[in-house]
């Protein structure tokens, strides 16, 4: 879920603004999990723009202090959600770790980078949610070492149906900045997407695994 249509609607433009959000319905987007996409949202180009990474990184600490008072170390996803966690980290002046997609495969191996505890209470940021398989494994990870996760925050999600059932299935609570409805919206009141476009995301919203089929 979003955190509120304000902050989704201003982080929608932002993204907007810069281009994050590619479309390409005839050469399209192949995601981790196989799923062709004619919609691609780019949040690395954030890091960028030193304007909308400042207002990202603020967004997600009104998110965080609001929702999650208790928390005690931010943790990142690698490896897109890395700078922007060590951003909110340092805002709220707090211990910073991320976890890897898989083992390091050498030295001391660690799928967790960073000094933390168990038991702590984690506050994990990622990039962008499609499946949520990925995210999920990180916060699998987090469990896994003896940290209490307190919930996922993300910049976007495309809120998938599977994604929702895969984060309700793992009991881990999902908050976003913004999302697919929110920025189909903004790029229509902006022109950023043509009639037709609209017609194809449609389309590929209703079955995202058939659409290209």
């Amino acid at each position: 879920m979003i955190y509120n249509e304000q902050t989704a609607k201003a982080v929608a433009e932002q993204l907007l603004g810069i281009k994050a959000v590619k479309l390409d319905s005839v050469n399209p987007f192949t995601w981790a999990s196989g799923i062709k996409s004619p919609i691609y949202c780019d949040n690395r180009k954030t890091l960028s723009y030193p304007e909308v990474r400042t207002f990202l990184r603020d967004c997600f600490v009104e998110v965080i202090a609001g929702l999650y008072p208790q928390v005690e170390v931010i943790a990142g996803v690698a490896t897109g959600a890395i700078a922007i966690a060590a951003l909110v980290a340092q805002e709220m002046k707090l211990p910073f770790i991320y976890i890897r997609s898989s083992n390091k495969d050498h030295g001391l191996q660690n799928k967790i980078e960073g000094s933390f505890c168990a038991w702590q209470k984690a506050v994990i940021i990622e990039d962008l949610v499609s499946t949520g398989m990925s995210s999920l494994a990180a916060v699998s990870a987090l469990r896994d070492a003896g940290v209490v996760d307190l919930g996922m925050t993300a910049i976007y999600s495309y809120g998938l149906p599977v994604a929702i059932a895969n984060f309700e299935h793992e009991k881990c609570q999902l908050t976003t900045l913004t999302d697919y409805d929110t920025t189909i919206k903004a790029a229509v009141s902006m022109n950023y997407i043509k009639p037709d476009e609209i017609a194809t995301l449609s389309l590929w919203r209703q079955n995202p695994e058939q659409w290209r089929k």
